[in-house]
């Protein structure tokens, strides 16, 4: 596999363990359409548009590795637009290496 490859392996895996820490949360609301919301709000909140870019690159390649109630909850996550600027991407780049 390539460096190239590599890294996005690595950032792929970090988004998706991110996720997934934002879904283990909302999964102790008794309400799972409160708990699914929750999830939605806070990634729509939180996560710079290219974090959410790479979430939509892994939710529509069959959202492998991602728990059901984020999967409930990407239909409420807002889709970012496919030209972030440079000081966006170098942000979310940031946040996800963290």
């Amino acid at each position: 596999m390539s460096h190239d490859g590599d890294v996005a392996h690595s950032s792929h895996a970090k988004i998706v363990r991110m996720a997934n820490q934002i879904g283990t949360f909302f999964e102790s609301k008794e309400d799972r359409a409160e708990g699914v919301h929750g999830v939605a709000e806070h990634i729509n909140k939180f996560w710079e548009p290219r974090m959410r870019r790479h979430f939509f690159e892994i939710f529509d390649a069959g959202g492998e590795g991602l728990k059901p109630i984020v999967i409930e909850a990407a239909p409420q996550i807002r889709r970012p637009s496919q030209h972030a600027t440079a000081e966006q991407a170098a942000e979310a780049e940031a946040v996800a290496s963290g």
